[in-house]
């Protein structure tokens, strides 16, 4: 087994053609480029296997699916993410690799779908909270530093900014601790025209 591909993926509905309408998905244009382009670094990769991990059923997986996989003719195996421990998360990550993975001999892609803090602007669906912007800002550092300990604390530092995507990238990053591969973050996109953070990361994936 071998890990080819990670990405941090939004997975708002109106990113899609059949929900949206065209004004809303050109105020969007910067994450569908780079999704986009995630999509061309996944297709470049030839992999045999797609994990994608999501806390919600439906929309959390086909979103980011519909722009990442439309070519994709392998398997895909989709993990449903709890609300539970953030640490546990990545903990979990590190034992599904172990007891999955280790052993595998697919050519592997991961996909953590969420998005940020919902509560990013006055006319968001949440209304907006100061723990929105903060959150965001130290999640977005923490990934940079590849810092887990801060991202297993954000909860209780940031408790109002209601997310929903903290939980599969601690999951995702789990898989690559317990693969041992060396990785870089590369934030492609963070937008948040409708109140809502959408954050698309790619991580290069070093051999």
């Amino acid at each position: 087994m071998s890990i080819k591909f990670a990405c941090i993926a939004p997975h708002p509905p109106l990113l899609l053609p059949s929900v949206s309408k065209k004004e809303e998905r050109k105020k969007l244009s910067d994450t569908i480029d780079a999704l986009s382009f995630l999509r061309k670094e996944l297709e470049s990769k030839e992999v045999d296997k797609i994990i994608i991990s999501s806390p919600h059923d439906d929309w959390g997986f086909s979103v980011p699916l519909f722009y990442l996989a439309k070519n994709f003719n392998g398997k895909i195996d989709k993990i449903l993410i709890g609300s539970g421990d953030l640490k546990e998360e990545f903990l979990k990550g590190k034992r599904y690799y172990l007891s999955e993975l280790e052993d595998n001999s697919d050519e592997i892609a991961l996909i953590a779908s969420g998005d940020t803090s919902h509560c990013l602007r006055e006319n968001g669906p949440y209304g907006f909270h100061h723990d929105g912007p903060s959150f965001d800002k130290m999640l977005i550092k923490s990934l940079n530093d590849k810092d887990v300990d801060t991202l297993t604390r954000l909860d209780n530092l940031f408790p109002e900014a209601l997310e929903c995507g903290l939980r599969p990238i601690l999951f995702l990053l789990g898989v690559l601790e317990a693969s041992e591969k060396k990785y870089n973050p590369e934030v492609l996109a963070y937008q948040y025209p409708f109140g809502v953070g959408y954050l698309t990361v790619n991580f290069k994936i070093y051999e």
